[in-house]
């Protein structure tokens, strides 16, 4: 581990909080209209109701936000979005508007769009134009919403910070720090509020990385819940497609567009708060966030548990270490078509390549096996609604010696998926919301964890929280 050979000794992360009390008293926090987040999915939607603006007046302010520096970094390219104002101009019209009529969009470049130019981030995808939607664009585009921007990622969304064909994504609250990866362009294009929505991907943590670096909301549903069909691949095992937002509630009708999830009532729950692996290596101003967090969940009725992760999980530094080897081993795989021109790849994309190159087939059919014994373990210990654990464990790294800094450490950028890869493996869906801002006025993180297919629980949880805070509200 970089920086240093000391451990960070973590903070008690129950020295704060009641554990038993159920909802605290006292003045509750104010509440916070939903409606009028800045851009936001609904907010839009309701203008479009009132006649207040119109898709075309909509989408062209988005076009002309996606070319202003240094916002345009976050875009590769700009799709030609004219049938679906026309359509959504339409329905507005007649009074036939679909779920997400009229609202823009973003996709990043490792996902198809009718037309667009899918580079995936690689000099060696020359101008690929892509036949027809991904199942998940083509899902949304029958909701109405309209793609408007292919967004930046790292190379095969397994790079480094520096791009080799597009540069990089500066994060939108200090050019020196990072966005977090691999969903670069969606989480600062959302971040900068150049579009409502994003599309990113999610192996070891690329759509919570940057919507915690980002201060936006990023879902990693159930595995197998959103296709990931026309989507290159990275981990077939791994890979995740999901929305990034404004907010929970954005979400929600981004999933029930891609899916058939349903919204549900928000019930008495039982929060799981772990201990050990989740909150170790972790900046005091992450668990601040996070405590208080979890005060507010318990003011909103929720009876806060501990958990024993060693007991839950088993090893999960083994765990953390069968992730990447999947990951690595199946990027070998999907990457041997391009060896002979390996050279021109990111420095990064090569590395993580070369690691998968060396795993011997019997180890990666073990790290398979473990994988399935673990999700096995987790369902048959699992007794909890949910878990609320740290985002990442400090503000975003510094893009000066890829660096983060916890407390008074620095460490490399090989902690960031401490808390995200565990979800990859499993499966289980993983919300990432803002908590607040650290000591250098950038945004932080909490993550919400269910069982598979629990969805809808993790973002009426997350939608809850955000109706009575405001750190979703926050722009650089």
């Amino acid at each position: 581990m970089q920086g240093g050979q000391d451990q960070v000794q973590p903070a008690d992360p129950f020295a704060r909080f009641d554990l038993h009390l159920g909802p605290r008293q006292g003045d509750p926090a104010a509440v916070v209209d939903q409606q009028n987040v800045p851009c936001g999915i609904g907010a839009l939607l309701e203008r479009y109701a009132a006649n207040q603006t119109s898709p075309q007046a909509e989408i062209e302010n988005a076009v002309e936000r996606c070319g202003i520096a240094p916002a345009s970094e976050a875009v590769l390219s700009i799709l030609d979005a004219q049938d679906g104002i026309a359509e959504a101009t339409r329905r507005w019209a007649n009074g036939t508007p679909r779920p997400l009529e009229g609202v823009p969009f973003g996709v990043k470049g490792i996902v198809d769009v009718a037309n667009g130019e899918v580079t995936c981030g690689s000099v060696l995808t020359g101008t690929r134009i892509a036949e027809r939607d991904a199942a998940s664009v083509a899902r949304l585009c029958a909701a109405g919403a309209i793609p408007v921007a292919m967004l930046a990622t790292t190379e095969f969304a397994a790079g480094s910070p520096f791009n080799p064909r597009h540069g990089a994504v500066t994060n939108p609250y200090d050019a020196s720090r990072w966005t977090g990866g691999s969903s670069t362009g969606s989480g600062a294009a959302v971040a900068r509020r150049m579009l409502p929505f994003a599309l990113g991907t999610d192996t070891g943590g690329s759509i919570r990385v940057p919507s915690c670096w980002c201060g936006v909301t990023g879902l990693k549903p159930t595995r197998g819940l959103v296709s990931t069909d026309g989507v290159a691949p990275l981990s077939w095992t791994l890979d995740h497609l999901g929305p990034m937002g404004l907010s929970a509630t954005d979400l929600s009708r981004v999933m029930q567009a891609m899916t058939d999830l349903e919204p549900v009532p928000l019930r008495p729950l039982r929060i799981g708060v772990p201990d050990g692996w989740f909150t170790e290596l972790v900046d005091a101003s992450v668990l601040t966030a996070w405590t208080e967090a979890l005060s507010v969940i318990q003011n909103l009725g929720a009876h806060c548990v501990p958990v024993k992760t060693a007991e839950l999980f088993g090893d999960m530094a083994m765990n953390h270490e069968i992730g990447w080897t999947i990951l690595a081993a199946e990027l070998s795989a999907t990457q041997r078509h391009n060896a002979p021109r390996r050279s021109e790849q990111d420095a990064g994309l090569q590395a993580r390549i070369a690691r998968g190159d060396a795993v011997m087939a019997t180890d990666y059919l073990l790290a398979l096996s473990h994988r399935t014994m673990l999700i096995d373990r987790l369902l048959n210990r699992w007794d909890v609604d949910l878990l609320l654990t740290p985002g990442l464990g400090g503000e975003a790294g510094h893009l000066d010696g890829l660096r983060i800094d916890v407390d008074d450490q620095t460490f490399g950028f090989d902690i960031i998926s401490r808390n995200t890869m565990i979800w990859d493996l499993t499966g289980f869906p993983a919300l990432m919301l803002p908590s607040g801002k650290g000591r250098g006025g950038l945004p932080l993180g909490i993550q919400i964890v269910g069982r598979p297919c629990d969805d809808a629980l993790v973002l009426a949880l997350g939608a809850a929280f955000q109706s009575v805070t405001d750190h979703h509200l926050m722009q650089p």
